[in-house]
């Protein structure tokens, strides 16, 4: 499981999340980003191919301190539904800021 760490309440650097295999094409996906405590949230393609994805936090996001366990699911224009990771989950560590 790969795990990304970010402070309280800031909102840089994106989540940005290579899928594998290297032969998945987002080429017309959309893509959306879930975390525990957040809910569903719209994220972004960043390259169709290889499949890039990207999370931008908005405020309020990273409020919650702790580890928090998230997905990125992407609907194929024929409808399909896939998750990644296909296997566990992306781990967010929200750190306390000294702030």
């Amino acid at each position: 499981m790969a795990t990304f760490y970010i402070k309280r309440g800031d909102t840089a650097p994106a989540l940005r999340y290579a899928l594998l295999p290297e032969t998945v094409d987002l080429s017309g996906a959309s893509v959306a980003f879930v975390m525990d405590g957040l809910g569903r949230q719209p994220a972004h393609v960043i390259e169709a191919r290889p499949a890039v994805v990207q999370y931008d936090w908005q405020p309020g996001d990273t409020d919650r301190s702790g580890l928090h366990r998230a997905e990125f699911e992407v609907t194929y224009s024929d409808g399909a539904i896939e998750t990644w990771p296909n296997a566990g989950y992306l781990l967010v560590q929200i750190s306390e800021d000294l702030g």
